[in-house]
Parts: structure tokens; C-alpha cells; sequence
């Protein structure tokens, strides 16, 4: 007795948390946990600029840190919610299946005794036999409804059903939706992406491997090793389009690379724009940003003369003023390297306080501003960002605005703007569980208009021979879901099963004429 009270309270939340209520609730908190991870920056997709959020913000930057805002999808509390609807949706959905599959074999149930109690129900009298109307009542009931005759004291009465694919979509939804989120799992672990910046015309091409990337997420197994990427190799950027509206609103972004489908293999060329990527071996190619390279001649303290071309990354999404970094080493130990940090306007206009900014992202006549530096690179073989600059053991030697084909001097140290180059970023992403999750979404969508669209209902026909040789047609139905209207569609169905016996006259249930 005591061990049954101890596992009252356990039984009790097993038989909340696998209802239907509950894995709804967590369905909703699923959705609403992931609000954050759009909102937010994320640190595994960008980690320099979520660190910069938590700078700007203080103490709430650094509580939403502690409590895994900045990795909403790999933190405990949002893991919990995914297990639990999912051992929700096990739990819930094994049994209604169980049921859904004897229903599905079991005959319609016996008509009641009393038909005249249902919410819907006619009675009428016709000429023909009792067979006669069984057989008419099959023939206007159609193929949709479930039937099956009984024999009941001298009268036939059939039983009919329809609408079993009501419960069978909503079961198809919620498979789909548990299978949905197996698939997310497992390709998550079997899961990579990369990424990598090239410039156009600069022969910084990549193959398909770990070290060639900028920016490297593997799930679980391809951190392991136990994925291979495809020998693919995207050799160049040919050429890089943008297109935009009068209104100044982009309206095609293009990337013509040219690229191998292993190392081995022959170029072939092709064309990459927004959400059409390439497709190679099951990996997937995107475009997911551009934006400017300038092109700097610099002449170094001792004479010699570098070309040097560099990304400068967008701070403003709208008109691409963008900030970026050079770094050119001199001799060892000598403090004669160069660093050149500044901003790249492609449409520049003066704000009225001697700063330039840009108005638009096409690159009208722009200007490099720059502040050009010397000394020590403070180089230590730690990682350093390409996009900025370490200056504490360099001097500034001055700044300058430049358009291209300008130059500017400073202290033995020559900076010629060439003009530039744009540059895109390219994400390789490998899911291979992509094809069954869209198999899974086309199931939820059908399951799901399965269970609104279809309807519940039963009928009852009773036929019963009279004394003076007529028969009486006994109707009635029962609505198992609320949504339709069911007093019309019973209406019209007593109505075809009136037109197919020829009735006589309509009829009471106690037998009097109406």
C-alpha cells in the first residue's frame, strides 16, 4: 500500500506531462525560448559582436550572458524544454495511436434504441421493401462512410461512420512534428558549416576543409572527424553584382564563381544569388554578405613597395560604411612595421561637423578615410582579428581622407588609395537531414489540414416494415466534432435517401402521420 501511494505522485505528472495540454504548453515555450536566439546576437554564429553587445550593455549584457541568451540553442534550459516536449509527444502519442488503430477496425457501433433522442434526427414512410431502402441507404451514404447492416427483431438498421481521416491527420501532424524534431538532433550533430570571405579577382579561393575557413561550426561528429566534406573547391569570385531600386532598396545580390567538384577535377563557372545556392556532394553554397575591399600601394620606411588588398567589414547595413584594417611587417626587431586603420564611405557626404559618413551602399566616388601607423605590430602568434588593429606599441604618423588614385605621405611612409574591390562571404553548409525535414514539414501541413478540415459524424438508419405494408425510414446522426454545420448536411442527406425510397409521407417516432 505504501509503495502504491509512492508511486502516486509519479504516475500523477507522467499523466500530465504525456497529455496533449502539455506537450501544447511546451510547443508554445519552444517557441517562445527561441524569440531570443533572432533577437540577440549569438555567440556561436558571431562571436566578436556578441561580445561587443555585452560591452555596450554593462550588468543586463552580462546577466543575459549568465543565463545563456547569447546561446540560446546550446543552453540547459532550452535543451530541457526540447526533451520534455519531446518525451511529451512519446508518451502522448503511443497510446492515440494505439486507439486510433483499434478504431480504425472495430464496426461502427450499434444504432441506439432511440433515435429520436439524437440531436439530429427524421422519420418517413416509403413503398418500397426494407432491402430495397437498406440498399438505396448504402447507395446515397457513397463510399466515404463506413457501413455495416444488422439485423434487429425483424427491422435491417445500418450504421455508418466517416471522418476517422479527422484524427488520422492530427496524428500525422504530431508524428511529423516528433520526427521533425529527431531530425533537427541528429543533424545537428552530423551538421557543419563554414565560412570564408573572398575577394573578387584577388585568387583567394578555398577548398572545402577545416583550416581554409574564417569561421568553422561542426556539430558533434564533424568535430570528430567522422564526417568528411565534400572535395569541392570554389576556385575565384569572377564577378560580383549588386542590383538596387530607385528607392535605394536591393533587388538582386550575384556572385559568379568558378569553382571543381574535387581537386581534380575541370573548372566549371556558375552563379550563386540569395537563397538559390550551389549545390555540391550534399553540401550547399550561400551567398550571406558582401562588401568592399580597398586597394592600398604601400611604400614602407625602407623603400619597399607593398600592394595589399583587405576586406573592410559593413558597421551600417543601410549605406555599407564600413572599417577594416592593413598590417604590413618590416624587418624583425627593427619597429618599422605599417598599420593602416580607417573607414571605407561608398557614398560619402559630410554630416556638417567635418565627419564623413555614406548615404547609400553603391560606391559613388567614394572615400578612404585612414590614420596610418608605425612601430610594432605586437605580433605574439596568438590569433588576431584581420579587421582591426593593435596599436599600444605603434606611433600615429597621421590621417588622412582619400579618393582613388590619392596618395599621402607620412614621416617615410607613402599610402596610395588604388580603388577596390568587392568581396562576398560564402557559407558551405552540410545538413544531411535536410531532405527528410522537409518531407516532415509537408506531412505536418497535410496532417494539419486534415484535422480542420475534416468532420465526425454518425448515422443510424433504422427500417422497420408497418402493418399496412409500407416501411418506415428511421434517420438519425450524431456530430462528433463541433466545427460545420451538421443540421444542414443531415438535412440533406435524409433529403437524397427521401428522393432515392420515394416517400410516402413523413413519419413520427411513435409511428403517428405527421
Amino acid at each position: 500500500m505504501a509503495a502504491q501511494r509512492a508511486k502516486a505522485p509519479l504516475r500523477q505528472f507522467w499523466r500530465t506531462l504525456t497529455s496533449m495540454r502539455t506537450a501544447l504548453i511546451l510547443l508554445f515555450l519552444l517557441a517562445v525560448a527561441a524569440v531570443p536566439g533572432s533577437i540577440l546576437p549569438q555567440r556561436p554564429l558571431n562571436a566578436s559582436k556578441t561580445q561587443s553587445y555585452i560591452d555596450d550593455h554593462g550588468a543586463w549584457g552580462t546577466f543575459l550572458d549568465k543565463i545563456g541568451m547569447f546561446d540560446v540553442f546550446g543552453s540547459v534550459w532550452f535543451s530541457a524544454i526540447y526533451l520534455l516536449l519531446f518525451v511529451s509527444l512519446v508518451g502522448c502519442l503511443i497510446p492515440r495511436i494505439r486507439v486510433h488503430a483499434r478504431a480504425m477496425v472495430r464496426a461502427p457501433l450499434k444504432a441506439p434504441k432511440n433515435l429520436d433522442r439524437l440531436p439530429e434526427s427524421a422519420a418517413y414512410e416509403t413503398g418500397h421493401t426494407p432491402d430495397q431502402v437498406a440498399a438505396e441507404v448504402k447507395a446515397a451514404l457513397g463510399p466515404r462512410w463506413r457501413k455495416i447492416t444488422r439485423e434487429e427483431g425483424g427491422a435491417i438498421a445500418i450504421s455508418a461512420e466517416k471522418g476517422y481521416s479527422r484524427e488520422t491527420g492530427n496524428l500525422l501532424f504530431h508524428v511529423a512534428l516528433l520526427a521533425a524534431l529527431i531530425l533537427i538532433a541528429v543533424g545537428k550533430t552530423w551538421s557543419y558549416e563554414g565560412q570564408r570571405v573572398v575577394v573578387q579577382g584577388a585568387d583567394q579561393g578555398f577548398c572545402n576543409t577545416v583550416s581554409q575557413y574564417d569561421n568553422w561550426r561542426p556539430g558533434r561528429l564533424a568535430s570528430e572527424g567522422k564526417v568528411s566534406p565534400a572535395p569541392f573547391c570554389v576556385d575565384s569570385l569572377d564577378n560580383f553584382v549588386a542590383t538596387y531600386g530607385s528607392n535605394g532598396a536591393p533587388t538582386q545580390f550575384r556572385a559568379d564563381i568558378t569553382y571543381r567538384k574535387d581537386v581534380d577535377a575541370a573548372q566549371q563557372k556558375t552563379s550563386i544569388t540569395v537563397n538559390h545556392p550551389m549545390r555540391l556532394e550534399g553540401d550547399r553554397v550561400y551567398l550571406i554578405g558582401h562588401g568592399f575591399a580597398p586597394e592600398l600601394t604601400i611604400t614602407m620606411p625602407d623603400g619597399t613597395v607593398r600592394h595589399d588588398v583587405q576586406p573592410f567589414i559593413p558597421t551600417d547595413a543601410n549605406t555599407y560604411y564600413s572599417e577594416g584594417a592593413f598590417k604590413e611587417q618590416g624587418k624583425s626587431g627593427a619597429n618599422q612595421d605599417v598599420g593602416v586603420s580607417g573607414f571605407f564611405a561608398p557614398t560619402p557626404a559630410d554630416d556638417g561637423n567635418g565627419v564623413i559618413t555614406s548615404v547609400a551602399p553603391q560606391a559613388t566616388n567614394p572615400v578612404l578615410g585612414i590614420m596610418v601607423y608605425k612601430g610594432n605590430l605586437n605580433y605574439t602568434g596568438l590569433p588576431q582579428s584581420v579587421y582591426s588593429l593593435d596599436t599600444t606599441k605603434m606611433t600615429k604618423l597621421g590621417a588622412v581622407n582619400l579618393h582613388a588614385g590619392e596618395s599621402k605621405t607620412f614621416d617615410g611612409v607613402t599610402v596610395r588609395f588604388d580603388g577596390w574591390r568587392p568581396w562576398v562571404s560564402l557559407q558551405v553548409s552540410h545538413d544531411p537531414t535536410q531532405g527528410y525535414l522537409l518531407i516532415a514539414a509537408v506531412a505536418m501541413v497535410i496532417g494539419l489540414f486534415g484535422s480542420l478540415a475534416v468532420r465526425r459524424r454518425r448515422v443510424w438508419v433504422r427500417i422497420s416494415p408497418s402493418r399496412d405494408g409500407s416501411t418506415v425510414v428511421q434517420v438519425g446522426g450524431l456530430a462528433r466534432s463541433d466545427s460545420g454545420n451538421f443540421t444542414t448536411e443531415f438535412a440533406a442527406l435524409v433529403e437524397r435517401l427521401n428522393e432515392r425510397s420515394g416517400r410516402v409521407r413523413d413519419q413520427r417516432f411513435d409511428g403517428a402521420p405527421v
